[in-house]
């Protein structure tokens, strides 16, 4: 049973959710400041959180900022219906998805669904595919979930990491963002989504800080290209 914590000052919203999840068969618990939220969300174990931005004692962008520093949970951020900025900086900071509020509950659920979908996906091809890819300076392993650049420990979120493994696997390729949306986030890519620019731009500052290297092509009108290694001559 997958394990859920709301962190969330809406009491009647956390509520709605809750029964919602709990037909669904998760493990719901829910908190209401940012304080508490951030030491449950350290202390116990759960797959995913869902992290309001507006939270009393501490806002949700500072609670997910301190919890990447020791956490690869993932996360589905709350945000104010048309605030863009929270929603960029959530991402940039680590969040896997985002769902602006009022939401549909079955949109929340079909959300979560993608993502723990997204999961049992990695998990799954770990098994299937090689477990180590090596490119120009990178070497990404999925046994360990862990990218090495120049022999440095690069930071990867969850979703940063699914992204660079699925355009490494098809280096050369053009994929475009429908398929990377689908085969990544695990939903059709909506009108004015900016998730995956935000994560694609979240590995190339990382990654940058390690090498001038070129990795990943943005091709207008067509979608991204992981750069294959030239052929030896």
């Amino acid at each position: 049973m997958n394990r859920i914590l709301m962190i969330d000052d809406d009491v009647t919203l956390t509520g709605l959710v809750k029964d919602y999840l709990q037909l669904d068969g998760f493990d719901f618990s829910a908190c209401h400041d940012g304080p508490t939220g951030l030491a449950l969300a350290r202390e116990e174990q759960h797959d995913l959180l869902l992290l309001d931005v507006m939270l009393p004692g501490m806002d949700g962008l500072t609670l997910l900022q301190e919890l990447r520093k020791t956490s690869s949970c993932p996360v589905l951020m709350l945000t104010a219906r048309g605030d863009e900025v929270d929603r960029i900086v959530g991402l940039e900071l680590g969040a896997d998805d985002y769902l602006a509020k009022p939401f549909n509950p079955r949109e929340l659920v079909a959300r979560i669904k993608a993502i723990f979908r997204r999961i049992e996906l990695v998990q799954h091809n770990k098994q299937q595919q090689t477990a180590v890819l090596e490119l120009h300076d990178l070497r990404l392993d999925t046994s360990s979930h862990q990218l090495m650049a120049q022999q440095q420990q690069v930071p990867l979120t969850a979703t940063e990491f699914q992204l660079l493994d699925y355009l490494m696997r098809r280096a050369g390729q053009v994929i475009s963002k429908e398929e990377l949306s689908k085969q990544v986030l695990g939903r059709t890519l909506q009108l004015h989504d900016r998730s995956l620019d935000m994560h694609l731009s979240n590995i190339r500052r990382k990654l940058a800080q390690y090498s001038e290297q070129e990795y990943i092509q943005t091709l207008r009108g067509s979608g991204f290209r992981f750069i294959p290694e030239p052929a030896a001559c």
